[in-house]
């Protein structure tokens, strides 16, 4: 299964590590990483995520604050969102 992040899901994991590396570089790096492998752990175990709110997704908690939403499409694993839990979701 190949993983594949849209743009979106990536801008909004790169907005996440700098708004916290103001203020702990070493926090945002460590969050980051587990983000990433947490993402990369569903390559092969796709369905360990919950199914989501918007049909066709999955929902994946990743951290305390922070979901992974995705789609499995075939041999493809889409990441389409990396959501704080205060966030709005589905989106109105």
């Amino acid at each position: 299964m190949k993983l594949i992040w849209s743009s979106r899901s990536k801008s909004e994991l790169a907005a996440i590590v700098d708004y916290i590396a103001v203020d702990n570089l070493d926090a945002a790096l460590e969050l980051d990483y587990h983000i990433t492998n947490s993402a990369e752990g569903l390559v092969g175990f796709p369905k360990m995520g919950k199914i989501g709110r918007i049909e066709g997704t999955r929902e994946l908690i990743v951290h305390e604050h922070y979901i992974l939403v995705y789609e499995i499409d075939g041999e493809e694993l889409r990441v389409l969102s990396v959501l704080h839990t205060s966030r709005q979701w589905p989106p109105e």
